[in-house]
């Protein structure tokens, strides 16, 4: 029996074992899983790149990143907007600082990315999950969409802030603050801090918030 039979011949008995069905099978939908994943990261979302590469998205566990993830805030209820960036190790309205994220369209995916701490206040008040203390934060992005200093509206109904360049960005690129996205982030979510926005730009920031959620 030549080479190229005694071959043919083990790969259709391999093919038989229940193991390598299996195995094969296995493999099979760990492709396509990975395949979906890719493509799920490769749409997450319509509010473009922010800083840092950061993980591809993921759905996560319970016991993971997004155990601690909360849905945003409600306008119901007038937020206190006070700009009080402390040197005590702790997040402060008026500091950007880096925490894990969810997506608007699925909370249990999201991803670590800069944010300006607005506010601090008890989760029972603009919302109806977690406990204790939260953070109302904003997200930050160095895709253009506004010019230097101003405030626009995107297509797809998004507020933008202008607030220039800062510590917070290595690269020093350009930052934006989305105001009409009011997130709520349990403390132990920020990872560490970026920097601090100067009283002049919070307030900016303040009444862009106010007018977008009718609080003026």
């Amino acid at each position: 029996m030549s080479l190229a039979s005694r071959l043919t011949a083990a790969l259709r008995t391999a093919a038989r074992s229940p193991a390598v069905r299996r195995g094969v099978r296995d493999l099979g939908r760990a492709a396509t899983r990975a395949v979906t994943r890719q493509r799920r990261g490769a749409g997450g979302g319509r509010r473009g790149r922010l800083h840092g590469t950061g993980p591809a998205p993921a759905p996560v566990s319970p016991d993971g990143e997004g155990a601690h993830a909360l849905a945003d805030r409600s306008s119901a209820a007038p937020l206190a907007l006070v700009h009080a960036p402390r040197a005590d190790g702790r997040p402060d309205p008026g500091e950007i600082v880096w925490g894990w994220v969810p997506f608007e369209e699925d909370l249990s995916r999201g991803k670590d990315r800069p944010v300006l701490v607005v506010a601090e206040e008890d989760a029972a008040v603009g919302g109806s999950d977690g406990a204790g203390p939260v953070l109302v934060a904003l997200m930050l992005t160095s895709r253009d969409r506004t010019e230097p200093g101003t405030t626009a509206m995107d297509e797809h109904g998004a507020t933008w802030v202008d607030i220039g360049s800062g510590s917070w960005d290595r690269q020093g690129r350009p930052s934006e603050v989305r105001a009409d996205r009011l997130l709520r982030l349990a403390p132990e979510a920020v990872r560490r801090e970026g920097g601090r926005l100067d009283r002049a730009g919070y307030d900016r920031i303040a009444a862009a918030v106010r007018e977008v959620h009718g609080w003026s």
